[in-house]
């Protein structure tokens, strides 16, 4: 497994997208609210590993998800709502 490969889970109405790295996990966690519409919860990126843009690669992961499956995503975590400001590209999967 790379340190870099991102992997899903999904459990009940909860979801997230994960990469494993050496020194623990990173992940961006979502609630999905119904077939329209999912919560982005919380990003974390593992200790000695912020700004190298693990982050991104997650929430482009979900992106690509929300495309596939139709449905729009809200915002509620800070960076998933920073990143969608810097990404006019993206408006079309965001609900806010």
């Amino acid at each position: 497994m790379s340190d870099r490969e991102v992997l899903h889970q999904i459990e009940g109405n909860k979801g997230r997208y994960y990469i494993q790295h050496a020194s623990g996990e990173s992940d961006l966690t979502y609630s999905v609210m119904s077939s329209k519409l999912v919560i982005a919860d919380h990003t974390a990126v593992a200790d000695g590993l912020e700004r190298q843009g693990i982050g991104l690669l997650l929430l482009r992961a979900f992106i690509a998800q929300a495309r596939r499956e139709g449905f729009k995503i809200v915002p509620l975590c800070p960076f998933v709502n920073a990143q969608r400001r810097k990404h006019p590209e993206w408006a079309d999967v965001f609900s806010v």
